[in-house]
């Protein structure tokens, strides 16, 4: 046994990490248990980030999952700034960059990943960022004064939160996206339309169908160059183009990966006394037909570290949760229930033109999923058809008139 040792290290610090650490205690786990984080902060949501802490709504410290005495108060160890290169699942033991080695008995694995990077030539150039962590977003503020020109490479979630907030402070923001729509990965098409006409509505330019061939400059990025050869000018660029699962240590201690490292319904991983949660965790989803997906939300992380933390304290129930999501931009709540992926019909609810509506997903015949924009009654009301994959009409679930939660009854 290494001279350092916790009966659970977890490591990363993000939403699943932290979970992971609380719902322990609350299990009244009473062995010694240790965070370490690659950051040097106590763990923080990640959501804010290309959002309210973007746009200065909020402080760091209001985005705390809890208060940095929380911990101690707990009897949880942050062993901050370090970063795992090697784990031995013989030793059960892990080597830090630093060159340290912390023993544990039973290890969960809560890294995330790392923001994808372009590939192209210029990829390396000062002014160009990503929007995963606080440093991310605070090395882009300091930029800020001498910037205002702003190409935003990617029209995913990460990208159009991050449009909403910038264009808030009146500089020149442009989106580009390789589909012929935003959201085309996650959502139908009536949603992507909403949300393209609302950023336009707000000075944003999207740039829709195009790819990026190279970005242009010396040593800081003054363009980035499309395919087609036009060159958008740009003292700024955010590269919002997914993540890439952080599990390189257990893949190379030999657990079972794919597009992330994978998991049972137990949220443990082919290696004994190892779990993986949040991010990184590539598991059989119910609310996916049964693929084995990963899932980039705060509810996933949360309801893993709880199904973890479980198992280790012998109260073990198989992962099931309803997946949920929800996006801010500008004055707009988007709140989504299921997953919409595979789905065959797409029934609008509502009118987008007053800004307050729903998108119904189908696969089937059977819900499968909910987008509702500003409409919290249909969120709310329409778990309960996600989770019985309810079978409904679509001329009904097209009826305002007609309450989600009636529908499930009828």
């Amino acid at each position: 046994m290494s001279a350092e040792h916790y009966d659970v290290l977890i490591v990363g610090g993000g939403h699943a990490g932290a979970q992971a650490a609380v719902a322990l205690r609350q299990e009244k786990f009473t062995g010694s248990v240790a965070i370490l984080g690659a950051e040097p902060h106590p763990p923080y949501e990640r959501p804010p980030l290309s959002k309210e802490y973007l746009a200065g709504v909020k402080s760091f410290e209001r985005i705390l999952i809890r208060p940095e005495t929380f911990w101690a108060e707990r009897g949880v160890s942050l062993l901050l700034g370090e970063t795992v290169v090697t784990v031995d699942p013989v030793a059960k033991s892990v080597l830090t960059e630093a060159g340290r080695t912390i023993g544990y008995g039973e290890l969960i694995w809560a890294t995330g990943g790392e923001p994808r990077r372009l590939t192209c030539a210029g990829h390396d150039l000062a002014g160009i960022h990503t929007v995963r962590t606080r440093a991310d977003v605070d090395r882009l503020l300091g930029e800020w004064d001498a910037v205002e020109r702003i190409v935003v490479i990617g029209g995913g979630y990460i990208g159009l939160e991050a449009s909403a907030a910038l264009s808030k402070f009146g500089k020149s923001v442009t989106l580009v996206e390789a589909q012929d729509r935003v959201l085309a990965r996650v959502a139908g098409e009536p949603l992507s339309r909403f949300y393209e006409a609302e950023h336009r509505a707000h000075g944003v330019t999207l740039m829709l169908g195009v790819g990026v061939s190279c970005l242009e400059g010396v040593d800081r990025v003054t363009g980035v160059r499309l395919d087609s050869g036009a060159l958008l000018p740009a003292d700024m660029v955010i590269v919002g183009i997914g993540i890439v699962p952080a599990v390189e240590p257990l893949v190379q201690a030999g657990a079972e990966a794919g597009n992330g490292v994978i998991v049972d319904a137990r949220c443990r991983t082919s290696l004994p006394h190892i779990h993986a949660i949040g991010d990184c965790a590539a598991h059989s989803n119910h609310y996916a037909d049964g693929a084995v997906i990963r899932l980039e939300s705060v509810q996933n992380a949360n309801d893993q570290a709880v199904t973890a933390a479980r198992d280790i304290v012998g109260r073990s129930v198989d992962y099931d949760a309803v997946p949920w999501f929800w996006s801010n931009q500008y004055d707009l709540k988007l709140q989504t229930i299921g997953l919409s992926a595979g789905f065959d019909a797409a029934v609008l609810r509502g009118d987008p033109a007053v800004r307050s509506f729903s998108v119904v997903y189908l696969r089937q015949g059977r819900v499968i999923a909910i987008d509702a924009v500003n409409a919290v009654k249909d969120y709310v009301q329409g778990r309960a058809l996600v989770q019985a994959g309810a079978v409904i009409p679509p001329e009904l679930l097209a009826d305002t008139a007609r309450p989600l939660k009636e529908l499930l009854l009828s």
